[in-house]
């Protein structure tokens, strides 16, 4: 399978009668594409932005994201509360991912022994997906909302070069840590969340804050608040799924 990788050369060009069956399109831009005639039974698309970006995603016509999104919050109760705007709505969305994310790491710890390192399709593990979780809110709470010099935790994983410390791989832990201590770091990453909502204002919700990925963007305190409430909700989706697959086996 031939890879095409970080290139513009298929920029709007044109497949006809082309056999595309098994692509995989990984971290790729599919925007404004458009299929005719197609067949698309058993495509799997995730494009977790789409809603929040305001976006669309048409099938015959339809645009399908208020019922993808419908059905999600149908799933993961409290999921709908990401966008409360006050701070008591954000204390509530808070305490409901932790009861979420209790539900799912007792879960986890009831699998056999290493489910939490399996990855899945060669997406991140359970474990991974915790450590990415903690470099979210070191991103965009001791980053950008506490604005720490130095915000990042050694545990944490970030998704490549782009998001490290100023493009600083080596602020990272190589190998694999110990899950007992990924643990111990997402609580406490957990319990600093909760403890700047107990004591937030609207008045801080409404202050003004440089984007971590890109200085010259302003953001609100609440808009950074809300990229750490997708996080928590679109990582737990993923790991749910995972989980889902390991308990089915191979052929679930």
């Amino acid at each position: 399978m031939a890879d095409f990788s970080s290139s513009g050369e298929l920029d709007g060009q044109s497949f006809v009668d082309a056999n595309l069956r098994g692509a995989r399109f990984v971290r790729s831009d599919l925007s404004g594409v458009v299929m005719r005639a197609v067949e698309i039974q058993g495509a799997d698309i995730d494009a977790p932005w789409v809603a929040g970006d305001g976006g669309t995603l048409r099938v015959n016509g339809v645009d399908v994201v208020p019922f993808v999104e419908a059905e999600l919050d149908r799933r993961f109760p409290g999921r709908a509360d990401r966008r409360a705007t006050d701070p008591a709505g954000l204390r509530s969305a808070w305490a409901s991912l932790e009861r979420t994310w209790a539900a799912t790491l007792a879960r986890a710890a009831a699998m056999p022994a290493g489910t939490v390192d399996v990855s899945v399709d060669g997406e991140w593990s359970f474990a991974q997906t915790l450590r990415h979780l903690i470099m979210a809110t070191d991103t965009w709470l001791r980053g950008a909302i506490l604005r720490m010099e130095r915000p990042f935790h050694p545990i944490g994983q970030p998704n490549s070069e782009y998001e490290t410390d100023g493009g600083d791989m080596s602020v990272f832990v190589t190998g694999t840590p110990e899950y007992a201590d990924v643990l111990a770091v997402r609580a406490g990453h957990v319990a600093l969340v909760r403890d700047f909502l107990a004591t937030v204002t609207a008045d801080d919700l409404a202050g003004e804050r440089r984007n971590p990925w890109a200085p010259d963007r302003p953001e609100t305190v609440l808009a950074c608040l809300h990229v750490i409430l997708d996080e928590e909700w679109g990582h737990h989706r993923y790991a749910v799924r995972d989980l889902d697959a390991i308990a089915a086996g191979p052929d679930g």
